[in-house]
């Protein structure tokens, strides 16, 4: 029965997407990728919010249900928590937030309302299919597609990583010819989507043939504290500089160049690129975010959720800048499929390198952890694998001393936003 009820709750919201879609036309910007789409989609709104109107998707509202949702209205924090909350108590007011979604959907379709000029979505998908259902619910314009990595999030329920690059290029061959396809140069697999698409494709990244290129990217850190990051953008013989504070790494890099590539597309210039992104960029929660404690120590949060790609930005990231000490605290990368292991086993490898003391969190956790044993760089003492965040945590605040940087990363399910929190 429940089954039942959610399949036509989601026909609703799918009929009602794409007839407002229909009704209002207007322009979709899609991001995709297994990395890089949240901030992706921050630094494309930094550029394009004083110049058009606007809804981005908030949160991970990016699959079958939150997608059309997107489309259909601008809700508030209180409406998604209780989407996200499942309880027996939250079971009315649930109903009563899916009644007032579709009349709110059928408002919009009868009568005439300011609807945002463009739309600024995530596409996420777990599943083969998933895709084509987002795509037919709405079409993007402008498709960016951003990492996919060797080994690629949301492996699990694909065969290959080349099945998952499949279902994900689906995405950028629906872009009509008229449209565009923005693609990283530095990731092969989205490189190579290319040659199957009929759109205009512009190319970011740090290659040198890449079109809008990332140039003397710095980590940038004093003996007391790590500061930001920063970098140049390059585009048709122009150059400007970037620079943000309090977040680090590669991919801020890649987030700004992509939306770089937008605004280029949207008429803008790399100057009042570069201006937009000084003044509107705020980089997404839990993600390479520094937070600086009364005690003296630093935290790189980066526990929004993690895949091998990103795992190696925030470890190489932590490698370039000054430290007292340097420790990790890693946890569980989800969704893996058969490469789980062997994933693990090479970050833990890459780890090792790096940290002073590493802290790990999971089953799959043990496996860096012993991998970082195995390796033999950091004392085997100060390796140590817990079953549960309380655990870490416990261990962890006693350790830290002011000028100590702690990184904390892992997938979401694994919620090392507690770890965060409890040292804040």
């Amino acid at each position: 029965m429940k089954i039942f009820i959610l399949e036509k709750l989601k026909s609703l919201l799918v009929f009602l997407a794409q007839a407002t879609v229909i009704k209002y036309q207007p322009s979709i910007i899609g991001i995709t990728g297994s990395v890089g789409k949240t901030s992706t989609k921050e630094a494309i709104h930094a550029i394009l919010k004083d110049m058009r109107s606007l809804r981005v998707t908030r949160g991970n509202l990016n699959t079958e249900f939150g997608l059309p949702l997107t489309i259909l209205g601008d809700w508030s924090k209180e409406d998604l928590a209780i989407v996200s909350r499942d309880s027996e108590s939250n079971k009315l007011v649930k109903l009563f937030f899916w009644l007032k979604v579709a009349l709110f959907g059928f408002k919009n379709i009868i009568f005439k309302i300011k609807y945002p000029e463009i739309l600024l979505l995530e596409y996420g998908i777990q599943k083969p299919g998933d895709m084509k259902y987002l795509l037919d619910i709405a079409k993007p314009s402008i498709a960016i597609m951003t990492a996919l990595g060797d080994v690629p999030a949301h492996l699990e329920f694909f065969n290959s990583v080349e099945s998952l690059a499949k279902e994900k290029s689906r995405f950028v061959e629906a872009a009509s010819a008229i449209g565009f396809v923005i693609l990283n140069a530095d990731d092969k697999l989205v490189y190579e989507m290319k040659d199957s698409v009929r759109a205009h494709v512009v190319t970011y990244g740090f290659d040198k043939d890449a079109e809008v290129r990332i140039i003397n990217l710095e980590n940038l850190s004093t003996e007391d504290r790590p500061f930001g990051v920063s970098f140049k953008l390059g585009y048709a013989g122009a150059m400007v500089p970037v620079r943000f504070t309090d977040t680090f790494g590669k991919p801020q890099a890649y987030a700004a160049a992509a939306a770089a590539a937008v605004g280029i597309i949207f008429g803008s210039n790399l100057v009042k690129i570069s201006e937009s992104l000084s003044k509107n960029y705020v980089p997404a929660k839990h993600r390479m975010n520094l937070i600086r404690p009364e005690a003296g120590f630093f935290i790189l949060d980066d526990s929004y959720n993690a895949s091998p790609a990103s795992m190696y930005a925030a470890i190489d990231t932590v490698k370039s800048l000054t430290a007292k000490r340097k420790i990790a605290v890693l946890g569980d990368m989800l969704e893996l499929g058969e490469s789980g292991i062997r994933a693990h086993e090479e970050i833990g490898r890459v780890a090792s390198e790096v940290f002073d003391f590493l802290f790990t969190v999971g089953v799959r956790g043990k496996i860096i952890a012993a991998s970082a044993i195995k390796d033999g760089h950091i004392l085997k003492k100060n390796i140590k694998s817990f079953d549960s965040v309380s655990e870490v945590i416990i261990e962890l605040k006693p350790l830290l001393k002011p000028g100590d940087l702690v990184l904390i990363k892992a997938s979401r399910g694994i919620g090392l936003d507690r770890v965060v929190d409890a040292l804040k």
